[in-house]
């Protein structure tokens, strides 16, 4: 019988391992985790898109340039912030390249895969600010779960801990008996010296789903438009990993004692609060009708054309003239038997 005194949980384990083969193909959990983040930003996107009024399927098509584009942003970011990883006296340039063993910079990510995003809506005639307010909470839930892909790869954590959800991290080896904390197997589950320590990739985790949250709450509220959305989920990203990434043990590059990645927390959580303030003055959040892009197919059909006017019933002489505004539709209105509408309104 348990103790009523006990903890109903002492310590968070680790995985035993990041990795499996299927025979010579290696299954690595951290790049499910990024895929499984993207299909579900892509699901959830392509809906919030639609409901407010735009074509379907252009949030799979804006995803064709802004996904590669920000895998290779995102490591981009991390190659040249710690840069001492992978060039220099017995170092192999080429890791630079293996970006399945974890590394990439949410920074470089978001900034080139912006650049993609701006190809495509440029391409599509779709506005890339709607684009981005749209997809700004489903970014952040794609974020999270990418997170646990830091939790396989027992990585980025935080100093030793004796709270009750401190994280062990394990001795790893490989076939061969050598130590090898990434791909290795965690054999008897030996704990490291500081196990356990602050899980702060589980923070910032939880962070990110309370700003997918937020910007949905101050979206639907205020009806944010031309990137507002967007600028709260950057402020309420940054301004928490401001303090995460202060708690992180792991090594980094530091300018007058802080490491990279908190100033630029800091810089980017100022530029998104002054974008914040000064979008306001663009005015109201964009009209459906400018989300249609210039696709031929996400044209509507114009209601009354001039190609093909309305013949108006033939009356008797001594009939009463009917009430025109019996039964007839609204201008803006298409006629019941069309099936192209704008799907919205969720």
């Amino acid at each position: 019988m348990i103790s009523a005194a006990a903890p109903l949980l002492a310590t968070i384990p680790s995985p035993d391992r990041g990795v499996w083969h299927l025979g010579p193909i290696p299954i690595r959990a951290y790049a499910l985790c990024i895929i499984a983040g993207i299909v579900v930003a892509l699901w959830w996107g392509e809906r919030r898109w639609i409901a407010r009024g735009g074509s379907k399927g252009a949030v799979v098509d804006i995803a064709v340039f802004a996904v590669p584009f920000g895998l290779v942003g995102g490591r981009l970011y991390h190659v040249i912030t710690d840069n001492q990883l992978y060039f220099g006296e017995g170092k192999n340039p080429l890791n630079a390249l293996r970006i399945w063993d974890g590394g990439l910079g949410i920074w470089g990510a978001i900034a080139l895969g912006a650049v993609g995003a701006w190809i495509a809506c440029k391409r599509k005639g779709i506005p890339l600010a709607a684009m981005a307010d749209t997809l700004a909470p489903a970014i952040v839930v794609a974020q999270a779960i990418g997170r646990l892909g830091n939790y396989f790869n027992q990585e980025l954590y935080g100093d030793h801990t004796d709270l009750p959800w401190g994280l062990e991290i394990y001795e790893r080896i490989d076939a061969a008996g050598n130590r090898d904390l990434l791909g290795g197997v965690a054999v008897g589950h030996v704990p490291l010296a500081d196990s356990p320590v602050h899980p702060t990739f589980l923070y910032e985790l939880l962070w990110n789903l309370g700003v997918a949250l937020l910007v949905v709450w101050a979206d639907k509220k205020f009806r944010l438009g031309h990137g507002r959305a967007f600028a709260v989920y950057v402020a309420g990203y940054t301004a928490g990993r401001f303090w995460i990434e202060n708690m992180r043990s792991d090594s980094a590059n530091h300018i007058f004692g802080l490491r990279v990645n908190v100033w630029v927390s800091l810089l980017v959580f100022v530029g998104a609060v002054v974008y914040l303030v000064l979008a306001k003055k663009k005015g109201p959040r964009e009209a459906p009708e400018t989300l249609r892009g210039n696709d031929p197919d996400d044209a509507e059909d114009t209601v009354d054309s001039p190609e093909t006017p309305v013949e108006e019933p033939e009356k008797k002489a001594d009939e009463e003239p009917a009430d025109v505004t019996a039964g007839a539709s609204a201008p803006d209105e298409a006629p019941a038997g069309d099936e192209r509408k704008v799907e919205g309104g969720q």
